[in-house]
C-alpha cells in the first residue's frame, strides 16, 4: 500500500513550476489546465511574485495543479508490463485498492484525483472556483486566522470559544489554528491560553470557518455540476479523517469543508493506522513532510519538490509494486489495514450551522 499527501494554502513558493515545464508534456498539460480554470497557471507558476500567488484566487489551483504534475509524472513512468501508479485520468488508482490520498485543505481535491474520484482539470476548475469564492467571501467582512502552538487542547480550544473564535484546523497535538475577527484574534494574542504562543497567519480570512459560506454556495453550484466517481483508492476525509467511498457524500464533504474545521489531525492517525508501505509528499512538500516527519515518525515518507525528487520516488514506489503485485487483487493485507483504519463509507459530519460547536471538536 502507498499513500499520497497533498499540501494546502501556505506552501507555495515562486518559480515552482519552472522545472516541470521544461518538460513539453507537462507544459501542454499545465495549458490545459489553465483554459479549464480560466487562470494563467503558466505565468503563475513560473514569473508571478510571491505577494501575486500568496493571493487566495491564484493560490489554490497553481497548489493542486503543481500536485498534479507530480502525480501524472509518477503515474506515468510505469512501463506497460508493470501495474502503474495511477493512470491519468478519472480512473486515477491501479486495482487492489492499494493508493490512499489525503488533502489538506484545497489539497484534498489534488487527493481526489490521486483516488479516481476526479479527472485533473476538474479539480484545477473546482480550485480556481475556491479560490475565488473564498477570496470574495474574504472582502465581506475583516476575517483572519492565527497558529496556536503549545498548551493544552482544552484550554486552547476554551479560549477560542470564548473569544468568539472559532477552531478551524487541527494539525496535531499543539497545533491549532483560530480564526474570526481581527480584533478577537487581536484579543487572543494579547491574552493567549495558558503555556501557548499566538502567531498571526498572513492568509486575508477566516477559512474553514461559517465566515467562508457565501463561498460554499458558490463551490457548491460548481460541484453539483462536477463528475464525482467512486474511488478506486482510499480517499481521507478533512472533516473526520474517516475513508469515504461514496461519491455523493464526497462531494458534500469536499464543499462543506469550506465552512467547517480541517481535521488533518485525525488524517494522519488514519494513515498512521494504515502504516503505508511508501507515503509520497506531493509538492510542495516541505510543510506536510515536516508536519508527517513530527507526528509520523516511523512513517516511510518521500518528497516531491521538483523532477529531480522522481527518481527516489519512482523507486520506492517500484518497489511497493512488486510486493503488492507478488499478491493476489485486494490482498487480504490491504484489505485487513483499511479495515481496522475505520469503515471505507464515514458517518454524516456536522452542519456549519453548528456554528462556534466545531470549536469543540
Amino acid at each position: 500500500m502507498y499513500a499520497f499527501v497533498a499540501p494546502g494554502q501556505g506552501s507555495q513558493t515562486p518559480g515552482m513550476l519552472a522545472a516541470w515545464l521544461r518538460d513539453p508534456g507537462h507544459a501542454e498539460r499545465l495549458r490545459r489546465w489553465s483554459e479549464a480554470a480560466d487562470v494563467d497557471l503558466v505565468h503563475l507558476g513560473t514569473k508571478a511574485s510571491a505577494a501575486e500567488i500568496a493571493r487566495t484566487e491564484n493560490t489554490q489551483p497553481l497548489l493542486v495543479a503543481a500536485g498534479l504534475l507530480a502525480h501524472e509524472a509518477l503515474a506515468t513512468f510505469a512501463g506497460p508490463a508493470e501495474p502503474s501508479v495511477a493512470a491519468p485520468g478519472p480512473a486515477g488508482t491501479a486495482p487492489g485498492s492499494a493508493v490512499v490520498a489525503a488533502g489538506h485543505s484545497v489539497g484534498e481535491l489534488t487527493a481526489a484525483v490521486c483516488a479516481g474520484v476526479l479527472a485533473p482539470a476538474d479539480a484545477v476548475r473546482l480550485a480556481a472556483v475556491r479560490g475565488r469564492a473564498m477570496a470574495a467571501a474574504c472582502a465581506e467582512t475583516p476575517t483572519s486566522m492565527a497558529a496556536v502552538v503549545g498548551g493544552g487542547e482544552a484550554d486552547v480550544l476554551d479560549r477560542i470559544g470564548e473569544l468568539g473564535l472559532y477552531a478551524a484546523t487541527f494539525n496535531g497535538p499543539g497545533q491549532i489554528v483560530a480564526a474570526g475577527a481581527v480584533e478577537d484574534l487581536d484579543r487572543l494574542a494579547a491574552e493567549p491560553p495558558p503555556g501557548a504562543t499566538v502567531k498571526r497567519l498572513p492568509v486575508a480570512g477566516a477559512f474553514h470557518t461559517p465566515y467562508m459560506e457565501s463561498a460554499r454556495r458558490t463551490v457548491a453550484a460548481a460541484a453539483a455540476r462536477t463528475p464525482f466517481l467512486r474511488p478506486a483508492g482510499a480517499l481521507l476525509s478533512n472533516a473526520d479523517g474517516r475513508i469515504v467511498s461514496d461519491p455523493d457524500d464526497l462531494r458534500t464533504r469536499l464543499v462543506e469543508q469550506l465552512v467547517g474545521p480541517v481535521r488533518w489531525d485525525l488524517c494522519l492517525d488514519t494513515l498512521g493506522r494504515l502504516a503505508p508501505d511508501a507515503t509520497v509528499c506531493l509538492p510542495p512538500a516541505r510543510t506536510l513532510a515536516a508536519i508527517l516527519r513530527r507526528q509520523l515518525p516511523g512513517l516511510a515518507a518521500v518528497s516531491v519538490n521538483g523532477p529531480r525528487d522522481l527518481a527516489t520516488v519512482r523507486k520506492r514506489l517500484d518497489a511497493v509494486r512488486e510486493r503488492i503485485g507478488a499478491m493476489p487483487e485486494q490482498s487480504a493485507p490491504v484489505r485487513e489495514r483499511l479495515d481496522a483504519a475505520g469503515s471505507r463509507t464515514a458517518p454524516a459530519t456536522a452542519t456549519p450551522e453548528e456554528g462556534r460547536a466545531h470549536a469543540r471538536l
